[in-house]
């Protein structure tokens, strides 16, 4: 019985561990999702499942604008198999903090950046089938030069890894 019990409270304690993203303080350049996101900007990606294997792949155009700390990022993504979805996220910034909403993000997405990363964190409606699942989306973008940007979220669900997606952005 102790083991099992040293067992889950290592897997537990595992799951809460992680980088902050202070760590990326002196990466440059300096992401700021008000500059990067701000005009049209053109995305290419990807689902892994937990195994790694891909899944589904996908083309991403966002429209940006921003007005007195206050975002509207307006994605449209053409996936694989055809399907067309749209996602308007509205984001408010207060310095090096980030917080935002969805139609399918439930609740607050929140986050903060530090020299050339992001790191938010949120849960998704998940579609699958008839389904929705909540999931919880750990989000991470790194800023590689002013047009580039390197996305990967960790897909979850209980603690247990589902999915990840990546993602690299081009700005027009």
């Amino acid at each position: 019985m102790k083991t099992i019990f040293f067992s889950l409270a290592v897997l537990l304690l595992s799951a809460c561990a992680g980088v902050d993203v202070s760590e990326y303080q002196a990466g440059r350049p300096t992401l700021d999702l008000a500059t990067y996101f701000n005009g049209t900007v053109d995305g290419w990606g990807m689902v892994r499942d937990r195994a790694g294997r891909v899944t589904r792949r996908f083309v991403v155009v966002i429209d940006a604008h921003w007005h007195d700390g206050e975002g509207v990022l307006d994605e449209h993504f053409v996936w694989s198999d055809g399907k067309h979805e749209s996602r308007i996220w509205k984001i408010h910034k207060d310095g090096d903090r980030y917080t935002g909403t969805a139609g399918d993000v439930v609740g607050l997405a929140s986050g903060a950046a530090s020299g050339n990363a992001l790191h938010w964190r949120y849960v998704l409606d998940l579609p699958v089938d008839a389904r929705t699942y909540h999931v919880d989306m750990d989000d991470w973008m790194y800023l590689i030069d002013a047009q580039t940007l390197g996305n990967q979220t960790r897909i979850s669900k209980f603690g247990f890894h589902l999915a990840d997606t990546l993602i690299f952005f081009r700005k027009r």
